[in-house]
């Protein structure tokens, strides 16, 4: 397949600069992406022509940066293909957005008894809150458990499923594994018991086309900055029903319709959701981050990606002493593995002494480490503006960490 890389490379400054004295190879794209110049360019802009705060004032300014965040909520709402804007609530990340989730909607329609359903494959963002509102409510929280290849055994995922089922919440993509998921039949199943969805798609949105309506979520959790965006930003896309039928998160300016020592009355979804001034900045930087990848195609991005990860795949098959840490059928653009004798947290170091950045440790994923009887993993993530030769790089760069310790 014929790809612009070369073009895309010169796209991103960050890329271009030494490390200890050796250029960059960055494979930590999982963790965060890097960002483009226009990204920075329209945060710059913001700041330098039009900062103000939102909604709240009729002055020049503010009707500009008003007018650029609603139009990044917009830009969110085509990217997923969800049926209407206001189904977009704009939050500081994935995290935040699952919390949103289940200390409004679960929290106020799960009882002594009901189920809550994950998987063996989350991140601990998708794991703790879902623990605290069982904790609160006497909810049962089960698990379906993976196999060997890191895969969901979607036969123990259908017998777990019941009418006490009320609620499922799975990841889209693995951070930790790369693994991803049936998700469409998964949510399918979900709903012939009554249960509702939420998809943890941070590390899906950089990687692959979503369309929230064709997948049937009732919910969708993403963050800007794994997506090329700044950090601070992301959303909540949840069906415009359900995010009616939820109260507030929290309480405070711009979330409400009137005040009085009384009673406070809320203002309608998204602002429901969106108390206190947002990170407007973040929201623009998005608004660019998913225009840009829009000008190069998601299944262009998709297909190249899965080629680097086919070549990485097979460096690490012929490479000694290595144990790829997930094999699942069905991946994305993630290598997470171990090598023989010597600790994760070692080989990033002797890594990062080669200007290779790679990330180590459980991944925020805690219970995959515990299953595969690992400590940690060494994960090279990779993106679209990632190469062939920066896996050639990474590979060398592992030759050589295994010969310090071969002596």
């Amino acid at each position: 397949m014929t790809f612009p890389i070369e073009k895309i490379r010169e796209d991103f400054p960050i890329l271009h600069q030494k490390i200890k004295g050796m250029p960059l190879v960055y494979l930590d794209n999982a963790a965060t992406s890097q960002k483009p110049q226009v990204v920075i360019n329209a945060v710059c802009h913001y700041y330098e022509k039009y900062n103000a705060n939102i909604h709240r004032a009729v002055h020049t300014l503010s009707e500009r940066a008003t007018l650029a965040y609603e139009e990044a909520r917009t830009a969110c709402q085509h990217f997923i293909h969800a049926k209407e804007a206001r189904e977009i609530i704009f939050c500081s990340g994935t995290t935040v957005a699952i919390n949103l989730v289940a200390q409004t909607y679960v929290r106020s329609n799960v009882k002594l008894g009901d189920e809550i359903l994950i998987t063996a494959l989350e991140h601990h963002s998708n794991i703790v809150p879902w623990q605290m509102v069982c904790e609160q409510t006497g909810a049962v929280l089960k698990v379906a458990p993976i196999n060997e290849l890191g895969e969901v055994i979607q036969s123990d995922f259908d017998a777990l499923l019941s009418s006490k089922t009320k609620f499922i919440s799975i990841v889209h993509i693995s951070n930790a594994l790369g693994t991803v998921n049936p998700i469409k039949e998964m949510i399918e199943k979900a709903h012939a018991v009554g249960a509702k969805v939420l998809i943890d798609g941070a590390q899906a949105l950089p990687h692959m086309p979503v369309d929230v309506q064709a997948l049937g979520c009732d919910f969708y959790a993403a963050s800007g900055h794994k997506v090329f965006a700044p950090t601070g930003i992301g959303f909540l896309y949840g069906k415009a029903e359900l995010l009616i039928s939820m109260p507030p998160y929290q309480g405070g300016g711009d979330m409400i319709r009137t005040v009085s020592f009384e009673k406070t009355t809320y203002a309608d979804i998204p602002y429901k959701f969106e108390a206190g001034t947002p990170n407007i900045e973040g929201a623009i930087g998005l608004k660019a981050a998913l225009d840009y990848i829009n000008t190069i195609g998601l299944e262009k991005i998709y297909l190249y990606e899965q080629e680097l990860l086919a070549y990485a795949t097979q460096q690490a098959l012929l490479f000694p002493d290595i144990r790829i840490i997930g094999t699942a059928q069905e991946k994305a653009s993630i290598l997470s593995f171990v090598l023989e004798g010597i600790h994760p947290h070692d080989i990033g170091t002797l890594l990062d002494e080669q200007g290779i950045a790679v990330r180590t440790g459980h991944h925020c994923a805690m219970p995959i480490m515990k299953f595969f009887k690992v400590p940690a993993t060494v994960r090279a993530s990779f993106a679209f503006y990632n190469t062939m030769e920066e896996i050639d790089k990474l590979f060398e760069g592992l030759n050589k960490v295994r010969k310090i310790f071969k002596k």
